[in-house]
Protein backbone atom coordinates (compact mmCIF):
# COMPACT_ATOMS: atom_id res chain seq x y z
CA UNK A 1 0.00 0.00 0.00
CA UNK A 2 1.14 3.30 -1.20
CA UNK A 3 0.72 6.17 1.59
CA UNK A 4 1.69 9.97 1.04
CA UNK A 5 1.46 13.35 2.61
CA UNK A 6 -0.99 15.64 -0.34
CA UNK A 7 -0.22 18.74 1.33
CA UNK A 8 1.19 20.05 4.75
CA UNK A 9 -0.19 17.32 7.78
CA UNK A 10 -2.41 15.52 5.45
CA UNK A 11 -1.55 12.13 4.90
CA UNK A 12 -3.18 10.67 1.42
CA UNK A 13 -4.89 6.61 2.12
CA UNK A 14 -6.12 4.75 -0.94
CA UNK A 15 -8.90 3.21 0.70
CA UNK A 16 -10.11 -0.26 0.67
CA UNK A 17 -11.73 -3.11 2.33
CA UNK A 18 -11.17 -4.03 6.37
CA UNK A 19 -12.39 -5.91 8.88
CA UNK A 20 -14.15 -3.18 11.85
CA UNK A 21 -14.93 -3.61 14.75
CA UNK A 22 -13.85 -6.23 17.75
CA UNK A 23 -15.07 -9.25 19.15
CA UNK A 24 -13.08 -9.38 21.94
CA UNK A 25 -13.74 -6.25 24.22
CA UNK A 26 -16.74 -4.25 24.86
CA UNK A 27 -20.06 -5.02 22.95
CA UNK A 28 -20.87 -1.60 21.42
CA UNK A 29 -17.47 -2.79 19.25
CA UNK A 30 -18.96 -6.22 18.14
CA UNK A 31 -19.70 -7.69 15.65
CA UNK A 32 -16.77 -7.16 13.60
CA UNK A 33 -17.74 -6.86 9.98
CA UNK A 34 -16.10 -6.28 6.36
CA UNK A 35 -16.58 -2.45 5.20
CA UNK A 36 -14.83 -0.75 2.44
CA UNK A 37 -14.13 3.06 1.82
CA UNK A 38 -12.55 4.96 -0.68
CA UNK A 39 -9.70 7.01 -0.64
CA UNK A 40 -9.29 10.38 1.31
CA UNK A 41 -6.86 12.29 2.99
CA UNK A 42 -5.85 12.61 6.80
CA UNK A 43 -4.54 15.04 9.45
CA UNK A 44 -1.29 13.02 10.55
CA UNK A 45 -2.14 14.98 13.97
CA UNK A 46 -5.17 16.09 15.81
CA UNK A 47 -5.94 19.56 15.78
CA UNK A 48 -3.56 21.43 18.14
CA UNK A 49 -4.27 24.69 20.64
CA UNK A 50 -2.36 26.74 17.93
CA UNK A 51 -4.13 25.59 14.73
CA UNK A 52 -7.42 26.50 16.94
CA UNK A 53 -6.43 29.88 17.90
CA UNK A 54 -5.92 30.85 14.37
CA UNK A 55 -9.45 29.56 13.26
CA UNK A 56 -10.62 31.84 16.09
CA UNK A 57 -8.68 34.95 15.56
CA UNK A 58 -10.02 34.71 12.16
CA UNK A 59 -13.88 33.85 12.44
CA UNK A 60 -14.75 35.61 15.66
CA UNK A 61 -16.13 31.45 16.56
CA UNK A 62 -16.89 31.63 20.29
CA UNK A 63 -17.35 27.90 21.03
CA UNK A 64 -20.38 25.97 22.87
CA UNK A 65 -18.19 25.79 26.36
CA UNK A 66 -17.67 29.53 26.34
CA UNK A 67 -21.42 30.51 25.19
CA UNK A 68 -24.57 31.35 28.48
CA UNK A 69 -26.49 28.76 28.83
CA UNK A 70 -30.50 28.23 28.44
CA UNK A 71 -31.74 26.66 31.00
CA UNK A 72 -34.55 25.16 29.25
CA UNK A 73 -32.10 22.90 27.69
CA UNK A 74 -31.25 21.65 30.86
CA UNK A 75 -34.15 20.87 33.09
CA UNK A 76 -33.60 19.96 36.45
CA UNK A 77 -29.63 21.22 36.60
CA UNK A 78 -28.36 23.53 39.59
CA UNK A 79 -28.51 26.85 39.55
CA UNK A 80 -24.56 27.42 39.81
CA UNK A 81 -23.76 24.63 36.33
CA UNK A 82 -26.19 26.97 34.39
CA UNK A 83 -23.13 29.04 33.40
CA UNK A 84 -19.94 28.85 30.66
CA UNK A 85 -18.10 26.13 30.90
CA UNK A 86 -16.97 22.24 30.66
CA UNK A 87 -16.22 19.49 32.53
CA UNK A 88 -12.90 18.66 33.22
CA UNK A 89 -11.17 15.82 34.65
CA UNK A 90 -10.08 15.75 38.73
CA UNK A 91 -7.94 13.13 40.17
CA UNK A 92 -9.27 11.53 42.95
CA UNK A 93 -7.35 11.44 46.35
CA UNK A 94 -7.94 7.50 46.82
CA UNK A 95 -9.68 4.73 45.37
CA UNK A 96 -13.40 5.00 44.07
CA UNK A 97 -16.07 2.76 42.43
CA UNK A 98 -15.31 2.82 39.32
CA UNK A 99 -19.12 2.72 38.46
CA UNK A 100 -19.26 6.16 38.75
CA UNK A 101 -17.66 8.63 36.60
CA UNK A 102 -19.00 11.71 38.36
CA UNK A 103 -16.43 11.25 40.91
CA UNK A 104 -13.58 12.48 38.56
CA UNK A 105 -15.41 14.95 36.21
CA UNK A 106 -16.49 18.22 37.69
CA UNK A 107 -18.40 21.30 36.07
CA UNK A 108 -16.08 23.71 36.12
CA UNK A 109 -17.17 27.64 35.24
CA UNK A 110 -15.11 29.16 32.88
CA UNK A 111 -13.28 26.09 31.50
CA UNK A 112 -13.11 26.43 28.00
CA UNK A 113 -10.55 25.74 25.03
CA UNK A 114 -8.45 28.36 25.93
CA UNK A 115 -8.69 27.56 29.60
CA UNK A 116 -8.53 23.68 29.63
CA UNK A 117 -8.44 23.46 33.61
CA UNK A 118 -10.71 26.72 34.02
CA UNK A 119 -9.97 30.15 35.18
CA UNK A 120 -6.20 30.41 36.01
CA UNK A 121 -5.22 28.17 33.23
CA UNK A 122 -4.01 28.63 29.88
CA UNK A 123 -2.57 26.82 26.45
CA UNK A 124 -0.08 29.96 25.84
CA UNK A 125 2.48 27.13 26.97
CA UNK A 126 0.58 24.19 25.46
CA UNK A 127 0.56 25.66 21.74
CA UNK A 128 0.65 22.13 20.38
CA UNK A 129 -1.50 19.86 22.31
CA UNK A 130 -4.58 19.32 20.99
CA UNK A 131 -7.14 21.35 21.69
CA UNK A 132 -9.92 20.44 23.69
CA UNK A 133 -13.52 21.15 25.26
CA UNK A 134 -14.28 21.34 21.59
CA UNK A 135 -18.39 20.31 20.98
CA UNK A 136 -19.38 18.87 17.19
CA UNK A 137 -20.22 22.05 16.22
CA UNK A 138 -17.19 23.32 17.25
CA UNK A 139 -15.43 21.31 15.35
CA UNK A 140 -17.64 21.39 12.32
CA UNK A 141 -17.10 25.21 12.30
CA UNK A 142 -13.18 24.55 12.07
CA UNK A 143 -13.05 21.65 8.79
CA UNK A 144 -15.72 23.83 7.33
CA UNK A 145 -13.55 27.05 7.69
CA UNK A 146 -10.19 24.90 6.69
CA UNK A 147 -12.15 23.30 4.08
CA UNK A 148 -12.03 20.05 5.10
CA UNK A 149 -14.51 17.61 6.89
CA UNK A 150 -14.90 15.31 10.08
CA UNK A 151 -14.12 11.34 9.01
CA UNK A 152 -16.70 8.68 9.18
CA UNK A 153 -15.92 6.39 12.15
CA UNK A 154 -15.19 3.93 9.29
CA UNK A 155 -12.74 6.32 7.62
CA UNK A 156 -11.11 6.71 11.38
CA UNK A 157 -10.84 3.46 12.32
CA UNK A 158 -9.09 2.55 8.66
CA UNK A 159 -6.99 5.16 9.20
CA UNK A 160 -6.01 3.61 12.89
CA UNK A 161 -5.22 0.47 11.91
CA UNK A 162 -2.72 1.57 9.81
CA UNK A 163 -2.84 -1.33 7.56
CA UNK A 164 -2.66 -3.56 10.21
CA UNK A 165 -6.11 -6.57 9.78
CA UNK A 166 -7.70 -7.43 13.25
CA UNK A 167 -4.99 -6.30 15.55
CA UNK A 168 -5.76 -4.95 19.21
CA UNK A 169 -3.73 -1.47 18.87
CA UNK A 170 -2.72 0.36 16.20
CA UNK A 171 1.11 -1.14 16.75
CA UNK A 172 0.16 -4.73 16.88
CA UNK A 173 -1.58 -6.98 19.89
CA UNK A 174 0.82 -5.68 22.43
CA UNK A 175 -0.09 -2.94 24.29
CA UNK A 176 3.20 -2.50 25.46
CA UNK A 177 5.56 -4.33 23.09
CA UNK A 178 9.06 -4.88 24.66
CA UNK A 179 7.88 -2.86 27.66
CA UNK A 180 7.69 0.65 25.22
CA UNK A 181 5.50 3.35 26.01
CA UNK A 182 3.21 3.97 22.29
CA UNK A 183 0.53 6.11 23.24
CA UNK A 184 -0.22 8.99 25.91
CA UNK A 185 -2.51 6.88 28.27
CA UNK A 186 -2.97 6.53 31.92
CA UNK A 187 -0.06 5.28 33.64
CA UNK A 188 -0.02 2.67 36.11
CA UNK A 189 -3.40 0.51 37.86
CA UNK A 190 -4.60 3.44 40.14
CA UNK A 191 -7.15 5.60 37.92
CA UNK A 192 -8.53 7.84 38.44
CA UNK A 193 -6.17 9.16 41.47
CA UNK A 194 -2.62 8.20 41.44
CA UNK A 195 -0.64 7.81 38.47
CA UNK A 196 3.08 6.51 37.93
CA UNK A 197 3.94 9.11 35.29
CA UNK A 198 5.84 6.66 33.38
CA UNK A 199 4.70 8.47 29.87
CA UNK A 200 6.07 12.33 31.20
CA UNK A 201 2.36 12.80 30.48
CA UNK A 202 -0.90 13.35 33.07
CA UNK A 203 -2.90 15.09 30.47
CA UNK A 204 -2.41 15.82 27.16
CA UNK A 205 0.49 15.58 25.31
CA UNK A 206 2.30 17.55 22.50
CA UNK A 207 0.99 15.73 19.10
CA UNK A 208 2.95 13.50 17.76
CA UNK A 209 4.91 12.55 21.18
CA UNK A 210 4.21 8.76 20.79
CA UNK A 211 5.43 6.67 17.24
CA UNK A 212 3.19 6.76 14.51
CA UNK A 213 1.33 3.76 13.19
CA UNK A 214 1.94 2.22 9.72
CA UNK A 215 0.50 5.09 7.54
CA UNK A 216 2.27 7.76 9.35
CA UNK A 217 -0.39 8.61 11.80
CA UNK A 218 0.42 9.90 15.50
CA UNK A 219 -2.43 9.72 18.36
CA UNK A 220 -4.43 7.23 16.99
CA UNK A 221 -4.53 5.49 20.50
CA UNK A 222 -4.18 8.12 23.40
CA UNK A 223 -4.11 11.43 24.16
CA UNK A 224 -7.37 12.80 23.44
CA UNK A 225 -10.50 10.99 21.75
CA UNK A 226 -11.65 12.75 18.82
CA UNK A 227 -14.87 13.09 17.33
CA UNK A 228 -16.28 11.89 14.10
CA UNK A 229 -19.18 12.59 11.85
CA UNK A 230 -21.26 9.64 12.57
CA UNK A 231 -24.24 9.48 14.97
CA UNK A 232 -23.99 6.82 17.57
CA UNK A 233 -25.24 3.55 17.45
CA UNK A 234 -24.69 0.62 19.93
CA UNK A 235 -23.37 -2.13 18.19
CA UNK A 236 -22.41 -2.62 14.50
CA UNK A 237 -24.65 -4.30 11.77
CA UNK A 238 -24.00 -7.88 10.95
CA UNK A 239 -21.05 -8.63 8.29
CA UNK A 240 -21.93 -9.24 5.13
CA UNK A 241 -22.86 -12.83 4.08
CA UNK A 242 -21.20 -12.22 0.67
CA UNK A 243 -17.71 -10.38 -0.67
CA UNK A 244 -20.22 -8.82 -3.47
CA UNK A 245 -22.37 -7.18 -0.74
CA UNK A 246 -19.68 -5.27 2.00
CA UNK A 247 -20.97 -1.77 2.34
CA UNK A 248 -18.99 1.13 1.04
CA UNK A 249 -18.38 3.95 3.00
CA UNK A 250 -20.69 2.99 5.74
CA UNK A 251 -22.53 6.19 8.05
CA UNK A 252 -23.60 5.49 11.79
CA UNK A 253 -27.62 5.31 12.61
CA UNK A 254 -29.80 8.70 12.66
CA UNK A 255 -30.23 11.27 15.07
CA UNK A 256 -32.83 9.81 16.85
CA UNK A 257 -31.57 6.45 17.62
CA UNK A 258 -28.60 7.91 18.92
CA UNK A 259 -30.46 9.72 22.18
CA UNK A 260 -29.37 8.47 25.50
CA UNK A 261 -32.60 6.62 26.77
CA UNK A 262 -30.98 6.59 30.49
CA UNK A 263 -31.64 10.81 30.16
CA UNK A 264 -34.96 11.23 28.28
CA UNK A 265 -34.94 14.74 29.32
CA UNK A 266 -32.07 15.98 27.15
CA UNK A 267 -32.93 14.68 23.75
CA UNK A 268 -29.24 15.62 22.64
CA UNK A 269 -27.76 13.70 19.34
CA UNK A 270 -24.59 11.85 20.08
CA UNK A 271 -21.98 11.30 17.64
CA UNK A 272 -19.29 8.49 17.73
CA UNK A 273 -15.42 9.59 19.27
CA UNK A 274 -12.94 7.84 18.74
CA UNK A 275 -9.40 6.60 19.82
CA UNK A 276 -9.43 6.59 23.69
CA UNK A 277 -7.43 9.34 25.43
CA UNK A 278 -4.78 10.19 28.11
CA UNK A 279 -7.47 8.66 31.01
CA UNK A 280 -7.71 5.48 29.38
CA UNK A 281 -6.17 2.84 32.05
CA UNK A 282 -6.04 -0.86 31.39
CA UNK A 283 -7.60 -1.39 34.85
CA UNK A 284 -10.76 0.96 33.72
CA UNK A 285 -10.62 1.68 30.38
CA UNK A 286 -9.04 -0.42 28.05
CA UNK A 287 -10.48 1.91 24.75
CA UNK A 288 -7.22 3.61 23.31
CA UNK A 289 -7.66 0.67 20.27
CA UNK A 290 -8.90 1.25 16.68
CA UNK A 291 -11.98 -0.90 17.56
CA UNK A 292 -12.99 1.47 20.54
CA UNK A 293 -15.73 3.82 20.41
CA UNK A 294 -17.95 5.58 22.67
CA UNK A 295 -20.90 8.14 22.23
CA UNK A 296 -20.43 11.69 22.90
CA UNK A 297 -23.55 14.20 23.18
CA UNK A 298 -23.23 16.74 20.48
CA UNK A 299 -23.10 20.01 22.71
CA UNK A 300 -20.81 18.73 25.16
CA UNK A 301 -16.93 19.08 25.40
CA UNK A 302 -14.35 17.38 27.83
CA UNK A 303 -10.86 18.16 28.82
CA UNK A 304 -10.49 14.78 26.46
CA UNK A 305 -12.38 15.50 23.42
CA UNK A 306 -10.48 16.57 20.26
CA UNK A 307 -10.49 15.98 16.52
CA UNK A 308 -9.04 15.79 13.43
CA UNK A 309 -9.77 16.73 9.71
CA UNK A 310 -9.96 14.98 6.45
CA UNK A 311 -10.37 15.53 2.92
CA UNK A 312 -12.32 13.91 0.74
CA UNK A 313 -11.31 13.20 -2.76
CA UNK A 314 -13.64 14.86 -4.88
CA UNK A 315 -15.58 12.55 -7.56
CA UNK A 316 -13.51 10.80 -10.44
CA UNK A 317 -10.46 12.55 -9.14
Amino acid sequence: MTVTGTAPGLVHLPGGTFLMGSDAHYPEEAPTHRVRVDAFSIEAVPVTNARFAEFVRATGHVTVAERPVDPTDFPGAPAQNLVPGSLVFTPTTGPVDLRHLSQWWTWTPGASWSAPEGPGSSVKRRPDHPVVHVAHEDARAFVDWAGLDLPTEAEWEYAARGGLEGMAFTWGDEARPGGRIMANTWDGPDFPWRSTKESGYTRTSPVGSFPPNGFGLHDMAGNVWEWTDDWWTSRHPEDAASPCCVPDNPRGGDVEASYDARQPQFRVGRKVIKGGSHLCADSYCLRYRPAARRPQMVDTGMSHVGFRCVRHQAPGA
